[in-house]
């Protein structure tokens, strides 16, 4: 009998030893399916652009005889899979000018003072490390150093890629579709689009500004989730108020977007940075320091 309750008690404890062991590994394994990747936002300047006649970002005369100073950032994602550059600032032709350059009709005054290749030195990249590069839209203060990137894999909208690049751009909007024609590595997607498979970083259709614009969703393992708007809102006001730019391709799609956008960020409890507000832009740390 005494043997019979030692053998009982021994197999008691290597089934309970077993159970624990098949325990944690299955805990191992969850904590392995859960674990974020190790993913940097990289903020550099584009340059800065005056909107002197501000009331193009309205579709009333809230804005009348104002002006503003707009940041204009392009970002870096570093991911263990990829390097993604998300906008491409103003022209590099600006940075040797002296002087801003206003637009012929007045509206804009812009300046831009280096270049992609010389800010990525900063944090140790080469032109060559970035594997794809995609914009919100295809305006061109934020298209500027796109062609520097030939060898890129460019992930663009259909809808925002026939815009740019349509017979009638060619001919009628020949600097925007100029500004990306080197782009011959082409990722047509149609809606939203996860990069790198793991929902790190997601890039958001949210048409309207124009027929492809796009916002761009980062999960980071410190941070938490965050957005980066494009040109949704371009300023504090115009998300407040929900305004549209006179110029936007279609405001019912506009804000049709706004609503998906905010429904968004509350259900990810996402920060939201708009790209060209100045205090927006003031806080994220900038290159070579990042967000993770």
């Amino acid at each position: 009998m005494k043997r019979l309750l030692l053998l009982t008690c021994i197999l008691a404890v290597v089934t309970s030893c077993k159970q624990a062991k098949k325990e944690a590994e299955t805990a191992t394994e969850k904590t392995a399916e859960v674990a974020k990747p190790e993913v940097k936002l990289y903020t550099f300047s584009g340059g800065i652009v005056v909107a002197n006649k501000l009331e193009l970002f309205s579709q009333d005369t809230t804005y009348t005889g104002q002006s503003k100073e707009f940041a204009d950032a392009f970002y870096v994602i570093s991911h263990p899979k990829g390097n993604l550059m998300w906008d491409a600032g103003l022209p590099e032709m600006l940075v040797p000018m002296p002087e801003p350059f206003t637009s012929p009709d007045g509206a804009f005054t812009v300046s831009r003072k280096d270049s992609v290749a010389n800010q990525l030195e900063s944090i140790g990249l080469k032109v060559q490390d970035i594997d794809y590069i995609t914009f919100s839209h295809t305006h061109f203060d934020h298209t500027g150093h796109a062609n520097v990137f030939s060898n890129a894999t460019w992930i663009v909208q259909e809808a925002e890629y026939d815009f740019v690049a349509n017979e009638d751009a060619q001919k009628n909007r020949a600097d925007n579709y100029n500004a990306i024609k080197e782009l011959q590595n082409i990722q047509k997607i149609n809606g939203d689009h996860d990069v790198f498979g793991d929902g790190s970083v997601v890039i958001k259709s949210m048409p309207g500004h124009t027929p492809g614009h796009q916002v761009l969703y980062l999960d980071l393992a410190e941070h938490g989730p965050l957005l980066l708007t494009g040109d949704l809102y371009h300023f504090y006001e115009n998300r407040e108020h929900q305004r549209v730019p006179i110029f936007n391709t279609d405001v019912e799609q506009t804000k049709a977007s706004m609503a998906a956008f905010e429904a968004l960020a509350k259900e990810k409890g996402a920060k939201v940075y708009l790209q060209h507000a100045k205090g927006d832009f003031e806080k994220l740390p900038k290159a070579p320091n990042y967000l993770k």
